[in-house]
């Protein structure tokens, strides 16, 4: 295995050789600082991988680390796989943008834990082993309800891979003068490394170094920034409005979403998606019992809540520090190099020179690492355990024959994900984040929410109603004025708002509620006498899987 790795690993390494490209038609500099600690980064997690791949025996280990992981280190992992490139880069980059609808994002993207703490954390542990298709199909039809929330999962892990594939291969090109095919496979092959041979337990620690390093990046660019204003917000933000072009309008809402019903659509597909999210639901089985879990929740909204806060100063002070006279060598042709989500990169050269500039680069390269990292780890337990192991094996396979097709699936998706990253680089992919949220919100959140607290969820109910929601979720992004019009070249869009899931999520809901409510088969009468059951393992964990020891 370890010749494996350092193949692998030189392979990666040796990509850097061929990085001389250009963007937006300018030469980059080397970035000589970032490609030390990145190195230094990928030999630290290489490291962690080989001890993780000692630690890992079975199923249990490679899908949840054996359920050994603390609620404080729980929450730093899923802290590290939320604040994505999307948050980090993407965030900022609104704020530096469009000012406020920035921070309206943020806190979207925040409001979804509360969901889970209260709601869902605890019973996900008790109920679940391996994946949240566990907790859906504990008293419904197995083969049903896995397809259908393999599809779910899929097609979620897929489109926010795309997402980040795309992200990491714009962002090196930028910061290392790399290629972007090339980018795109070198991110391709470390994820391979890190979940095939580490599985859930190197995951876990790629995402918490990750983490750490971020907020510390981000603490620091925060306290250097408001430094500037005697470490008062209100004076940043009264700054920000004298240096942007729009002046006053960047503190008022209404620059990305301009209707109420899109406002609402936005915040539900945020919220509720959240809590639909596969490789986010995965990570509450890597703790021991439920306590645990609801720790894991406390700790990671905590550190997303202040990371959020943080770029909220962030973005304010990009737009303070770029637009001024020192700001104008990190604009090409009028426009920021890179584009807006280099905002917050440009603002780390700003306030911490070459040294921190290589620091923030490295970091925001091991946040896409690291989320890539867990939507693979999430799409390949769906394939092996939901897809091999229960349906078409029937719950008979072997241990060894599941981690055997996990870390295969590892691999196919690794090699899906290169391919699709490559494909879509020319494409407006901003879509893809959103029709994500939408599908977890539409398609995985309904069952999961309904199959823990609705005594009367049917088979029936669960499969028609999710499909109608998956189905509803794709149909209506694909006739918005986001595909319709921006990506198909149509005149006008058929479905006139941009986010589909107040319209998907109420279709699945009423869809399950119907479809199960008229379903009078003597399956539906038994599945409806055991929810009592599934309700005191809920409620007591009795029964409930617990960590192991090694």
């Amino acid at each position: 295995m370890l010749k494996i790795i350092t193949v692998l690993s030189l392979i990666a390494l040796g990509l850097f050789a061929a990085g001389d490209a250009t963007f937006l038609a300018v030469k980059r500099d080397l970035n000589v600082s970032a490609i030390i600690m990145f190195f230094i980064f990928i030999a630290g997690t290489l490291g962690i991988t080989k001890w993780a791949a000692s630690k890992t025996k079975s199923a249990s280990d490679f899908y949840t680390a054996g359920g050994g992981i603390t609620g404080f280190q729980n929450g730093m992992a899923i802290a590290g796989d939320y604040m994505s490139a999307a948050s980090f880069l993407g965030l900022s980059g609104m704020i530096y943008l469009s000012g406020y609808d920035g921070l309206v994002y943020a806190v979207g993207f925040l409001v979804g834990w509360p969901v889970i703490l209260f709601l869902m954390a605890e019973k996900l542990r008790n109920l679940g082993k391996f994946t949240f298709t566990d907790i859906a199909a504990y008293r419904l039809d197995q083969t049903k309800i896995r397809i259908l929330a393999a599809f779910g999962s899929l097609s979620v892990v897929a489109l926010y891979l795309i997402a980040q594939m795309v992200g990491a291969g714009k962002l090196i090109q930028v910061l290392f003068g790399m290629e972007y095919e090339y980018a795109v496979v070198l991110v391709g092959i470390m994820m391979i490394i890190y979940v095939t041979f580490g599985g859930m337990l190197a995951t876990t620690w790629v995402q918490i170094i990750k983490a750490v390093l971020l907020l510390s990046g981000v603490t620091f660019m925060g306290f250097m920034v408001l430094s500037h204003f005697n470490f008062s917000f209100g004076e940043l933000a009264t700054k920000a409005v004298e240096s942007h072009t729009s002046g006053q309008a960047i503190m008022a809402p209404g620059g990305f979403i301009e209707d109420p019903i899109s406002a609402i659509s936005l915040g539900m597909a945020l919220m509720l998606g959240t809590a639909g999210l596969p490789h986010i639901l995965m990570r509450f089985f890597t703790v021991g019992n439920a306590k645990e879990a609801r720790k894991s929740v406390v700790y990671a909204t905590g550190f997303i809540g202040y990371f959020y806060l943080i770029i909220a100063v962030i973005g304010l002070g990009a737009i303070v520090f770029l637009n001024s006279p020192e700001g104008a060598q990190y604009y090409t042709d009028g426009k920021l190099f890179g584009g807006n989500n280099m905002a917050a990169i440009h603002l780390s050269h700003v306030v911490g020179g070459d040294i921190f500039l290589g620091f923030i680069s490295a970091v925001a390269f091991a946040t896409i690492l690291a989320v890539v990292s867990g939507l693979t780890l999430a799409g390949a337990s769906s394939i092996s355990h939901d897809i091999y192991a229960i349906v078409m094996k029937k719950g008979k396979a072997s241990e060894e024959d599941e981690i055997k097709v996990s870390k295969r699936s590892v691999i196919i998706i690794g090699i899906v994900g290169v391919i699709l990253g490559i494909a879509f680089e020319k494409q407006n992919i901003a879509f893809m984040v959103g029709l994500a949220f939408a599908i977890a919100a539409s398609a995985n959140f309904p069952i999961l929410f309904l199959s823990i607290y609705w005594k009367k969820l049917t088979t029936r109910g669960a499969f028609i109603g999710g499909f109608i929601g998956l189905i509803t979720a794709v149909v209506l992004v694909v006739l918005s004025p986001t595909v319709w019009v921006s990506i198909l070249g149509n005149a006008e869009a058929i479905f006139p708002y941009k986010h589909p899931a107040l319209f998907s999520v109420t279709a699945a809901f009423v869809s399950i509620w119907f479809f199960s409510i008229t379903d009078n088969s003597q399956r539906a009468k038994d599945e409806i006498e055991s929810y009592e059951a599934q309700n005191v393992r809920a409620e007591t964990g009795i029964g409930a899987d617990g960590a192991v020891s090694h």
